[in-house]
């Protein structure tokens, strides 16, 4: 028989008793201990339901108290209620009604996916497949018994269904979902359908799941009465002592893609599922009672078509309940598959002894406990294993309880578990290990480490836990666990980047970032994206080695200062990259000095453009109009490169009789001193007291002495020549010419010129006469760089090798420019060597994407597991089986009636506001709106914003939509109706809400247009 695809365990989360997450559920299993505890009082009055049935299995049905439970105790897990709604962008009275295991399943889906190293945004819209399996939904039973309060919220917040749809639906995932119920199976069964969905191409991603809340004492009661309940509340699979089921609870998710996929794409693999298989027991001795035949012909099946005998078979996570009954049959049904093997016995064991039966999520705790072991190649050992029961001959079919951990051979080691349903229908699946595979990182690598977080408080928790992480991981692996980050973690809107060439520093920086977390501005807070321009830097911003760490740590850097480098080579005569990054004494001259710069500019450029962050913009400081040229589209960079190689060296050829002085005065008062001076300039205005003159060395030390003499602060600024002089003059007509053969194109940017001081118009370009001209007119840069400022960019890059215009940017910024300045340099020469990195996390903080595959060797773009993410749990919902049916005990731990004037709770089953008079609508709409928009979703006041998002953000669904617009009808009668299709246009915001109603109101109402519920005409 063919054997098909295996399929890949590649991520996964879990909450079991005793375990909050999958790392403590393997300390918990490897330690043996036990994680049930007495009925938490939060969930019924475990005394009043109980009555002591000593031996519940062999005491007449007539002689059990009816309505009572033998047991007290069970295996609960903690803080079940608490959920983190605005993340999934879910209204808290939505929330409240909504069954816990939604809830729960939501966010150990987000978890799973991004412990499979996934944005679980990158699997928004694609066919990914959600099967969960579940059996109980006591949440429903307890929520909607009072008829009177039922509301839409409760009809989408219950029911199987749900449980998987939510999921699909918050996640925007398009593949099938379903909800599996075969009782005790039901997980089990869930992970065969994924499976088989993957192989048949239904999906390229399937999650499978297993939920289960005890929320009441009915199914303890019906244990009780039917034999099957351990008075101690506690499976003892196997052993003498078993006398009944203990029940527990969980949840838990799994992330399956075909072997082939995940291998391809370099994915880390927990296990691999080689084969499963369901059945039905048919007509045996009792529904509920299990079928040995069935359960041997299924796993025979199964291990057939997995290629396996029980030979290959090291060890078997059995169904093991702990009933005298059920361990019988299924002990029976494994030894006729394994009495016959050759070497030792095969390793037997059965979760259920360490927290007792969950049920509906029971088969995929125990798939998870294999796959653990095979992943850490060690078997747990078995609780109870000291008191195996005789009568089940264990030795003899060749099965034995582990006391101690069996550590796994090297190799493929096969395992297998079962899961049988109360109701007859039996799951199995044969397992085996990841195959093994190495992707070791460079050594040192830098990287920048991104996390992201939908608060700042939420951003702190999780920055502190990641560098608790790291703290445990190779330093080889800096860069890939980089690139995870840079992957998985940066789609929220609270950021956070640091970057370090060690796993040391790195640590540091997160835990410095941790805290000041509470000040990180929100990336998306504004109305509209961020807009970048390029500023490049003019010479002077030279010095030995620049940019070398981009050249070391950014591939696509190297690559195109490579490119320009050729281009370049023919004109000056020598390899500007070699001499930029050799630190070369001859580059500190016009010659050279020019095409170098021009040379980083345009590499920098490129290389940020590659990496998605697109100029909407471009401005250059004299030398740097070129690279700002070519990065506009108005030069193409072979022009560009003969250009700036042959102005530089017309430059060099000239006397070095000049120098030029930096001025702290205003053009205006500066202009007046050179009265006379014929030959001193003013070379560049740089800010409102930053003025550089140019020209002959001795009238430029007159004049600084002059100034001197007047407390003017100046600078001798150390230059070869007069640039932007007089002195110049002789070489212009010979650029000019060189100009002239040079194609003359519209720039596709924005181009603010600092020849002209503004943003070029209509059809100015720059042809030969504006690069003649660039030579001796002045720079214009803090004129131009207003209007840049001034245009509406919200931050401007600095390309080059020094933040020279940083500085000068800043200052202009003080007198009414807007823009955030960031440079692509470190501020001195000497700086660590990881600037590359700093600019991309600072980018991405903005709010910018750019290609983080751009700063890392293939070696390095290696998924790692990162911890997963850590939600608010400040969010409390619950209903207590011990309450009678009756008002609603369910409720957010938020407060929602802060607003003194908000409606009552009991306005959500068609309570109807007063009109707000007409003559206090202007003054009070905004409070007004707010307050419908936080009483329908029932926020606090206090944490809704004009910016939020009504359904992203605030979970304005359609049903709440509705409710939004007859509440607003209500309130401002004057408006008629209004129509449905203006209102979803207008949703978008708060604040676009409150912008719509004002326009209404001043428009003197909408028209009155009949709306159906379903909000057509």
């Amino acid at each position: 028989m063919t054997v098909r695809e295996p399929i890949a365990v590649v991520g996964l989360d879990c909450r079991f008793p005793g375990a909050r997450d999958a790392q403590e559920y393997w300390s918990l299993l490897m330690d043996g201990r036990d994680g049930t505890q007495r009925v938490p009082r939060e969930r019924w009055d475990a005394d009043r339901h109980h009555a002591a049935v000593p031996d519940a299995a062999h005491t007449a049905p007539e002689a059990r108290p009816a309505g009572r439970s033998n047991t007290v105790r069970g295996g609960f897990i903690t803080d079940p209620d608490a959920f983190d709604p605005g993340f999934f962008g879910i209204a808290p009275r939505e929330a409240a009604a909504m069954d816990p295991q939604q809830r729960l399943l939501l966010q150990s889906s987000w978890r799973a996916i991004e412990d499979a190293a996934l944005a679980p945004q990158d699997l928004a819209g694609t066919d990914t497949g959600v099967f969960v399996g579940v059996m109980a939904n006591e949440w429903a039973f307890l929520q909607l018994a009072d008829y009177d309060r039922i509301t839409a919220r409760h009809g989408s917040g219950n029911g199987y269904f749900m449980g998987a749809n939510r999921v699909s639906y918050h996640l925007d995932l398009k593949g099938p979902s379903l909800a599996v119920d075969t009782a005790c199976s039901s997980s089990l069964v869930a992970v065969h359908l994924a499976v088989n969905s993957l192989r048949a191409g239904e999906c390229d991603h399937a999650l499978a799941a297993g939920t289960n809340l005890i929320m009441t004492p009915v199914i303890n009661i019906f244990y009780t009465q039917a034999g099957l309940s351990a008075p101690d509340g506690r499976c003892k699979p196997f052993s003498a002592a078993a006398d009944g089921i203990g029940r527990a609870e969980g949840v838990a998710v799994l992330v399956l893609r075909r072997l082939s996929d995940a291998l391809a794409d370099r994915q880390p693999v927990y296990a691999v599922l080689k084969e499963t298989g369901i059945n039905q027991d048919g007509r045996s001795n009792g529904i509920t009672a299990p079928n040995r035949f069935a359960q041997q012909q299924l796993i025979e099946s199964v291990w057939r078509r997995a290629g396996v005998t029980a030979d290959d078979i090291r060890f078997i996570e059995a169904h093991g309940t702990g009933t005298l009954l059920g361990d019988f049959i299924e002990a029976q049904a494994l030894g006729e598959l394994t009495s016959g093997r050759s070497g030792g016995s095969v390793a037997l064991g059965s979760v259920k002894s360490n927290f007792g039966h969950a049920e509906g999520a029971a088969g995929i705790a125990g798939l998870i406990k294999v796959v653990l072991a095979l992943h850490h190649r060690t078997v747990p050992p078995s609780r109870f294993a000291d008191d195996e029961n005789p009568k089940l001959d264990l030795p003899g079919r060749r099965l034995s309880l582990l006391k101690s951990p069996l550590r796994l051979p090297s190799g493929t080691v096969h395992a297998a578990v079962s899961s049988f349903g109360m109701g007859g229908s039996n799951a199995h699946a044969v397992l085996a290990s990841a195959p093994r595979s190495v992707h070791h990182g460079r050594h040192p690598a830098p990287g920048v480490f991104t996390l992201s977080a939908r608060t700042p408080e939420r951003l702190r928790a999780n920055l502190l836990a990641q560098a608790d992480a790291l703290a445990r991981r190779p330093e080889s692996q800096l860069a890939q666990l980089c690139w995870t980050s840079n992957r998985v973690k940066s789609r929220m809107p609270y950021r956070a980047a640091a970057s370090a060439a060690d796993l040391p520093a790195l640590i540091a920086e997160l835990r410095r970032a941790a805290e000041r977390a509470e000040q990180t501005a929100r990336a998306d807070g504004g109305r509209r994206g961020p807009s970048v321009a390029f500023a490049f830097t003019g010479q002077g911003s030279q010095h030995p080695g620049m940019t070398a760490s981009w050249y070391r740590s950014c591939p696509a850097y190297a690559h195109h200062l490579d490119e320009i480098d050729k281009l370049l080579a023919p004109h000056v005569h020598t390899s500007v990259r070699d001499a930029v990054l050799d630190g070369d004494a001859d580059a500190a001259r016009a010659r050279l000095a020019q095409p170098a710069l021009f040379a980083v500019g345009y590499a920098l450029a490129a290389t940020l453009t590659e990496a998605g962050i697109i100029p909407s913009a471009v401005i250059g400081h004299s030398i740097g109009e070129f690279a700002a040229a070519c990065a506009a589209g108005a030069l193409d960079p072979a022009d560009a490169a003969r250009l700036v190689a042959r102005r530089g060296a017309l430059m060099d050829d000239l006397p070095e009789d000049g120098g030029m002085l930096a001025v702290s005065l205003e053009a205006a008062e500066v202009e007046l001193l050179l009265a006379g001076r014929e030959r001193l300039s003013v070379a560049a205005v740089n800010g409102p007291r930053g003025t550089v003159v140019s020209g002959d060395l001795a009238e430029l030390s007159s004049l600084e002495a002059l100034l001197g003499e007047r407390g003017v602060p100046v600078r001798r600024l150390a230059v070869s020549h007069a640039f932007h002089s007089p002195l110049m003059r002789p070489v212009v007509e010979e650029f000019r010419r060189e100009c002239a053969e040079v194609s003359d194109r519209r720039p596709a940017l924005p181009v603010f010129s600092t020849v002209h001081g503004r943003g070029l118009t209509g059809e100015e370009t720059m042809d030969a006469d504006y690069w003649a001209r660039q030579i001796t007119e002045p720079v214009r840069f803090a004129e131009a760089a207003g209007a840049l400022l001034a245009s509406g960019v919200t931050h401007v890059v600095e390309i080059g090798p020094r933040a020279v215009l940083t500085p000068l940017l800043s200052r202009l910024r003080a007198d009414g420019g807007h823009a955030v300045s960031l440079h692509s340099a470190h501020p001195g020469e000497h700086a660590p060597g990881h600037r590359p990195q700093q600019l991309f996390g600072e980018l991405w903080c903005a709010g910018l994407t750019p290609d983080w595959n751009l700063l890392y060797a293939d070696t390095d773009r290696v998924p790692r597991r990162l911890p997963p993410y850590l939600f608010d749990e400040s969010f409390r919902s619950w209903r207590s089986g011990a309450a009678p049916a009756g008002p609603e005990s369910s409720a957010p731990a938020v407060p929602l009636d802060t607003d003194t004037t908000a409606v009552p709770s009991g306005a959500d089953h068609g309570e109807r506001r007063p009109p707000v008079p007409a003559g206090d609508v202007p003054d009070s709409l905004d409070a007004l709106t707010r307050r419908l928009v936080c009483r329908i979703g029932g926020h606090d006041p206090r944490q809704v914003h004009d910016d939020d998002r009504l359904h992203e953000d605030l979970g304005f669904d359609s049903i709440r939509v509705m409710e939004l617009k007859t509440r607003i009808e209500d309130a401002l009668p004057q408006l008629g109706q209004l129509p449905i299709e203006d209102l979803l246009a207008s949703l978008r915001t708060v604040a676009d809400l409150v912008a719509y109603l004002r326009g209404q109101l001043a428009d003197g109402g909408a028209s009155a247009v009949p709306v159906t519920a379903e909000g057509t005409r």
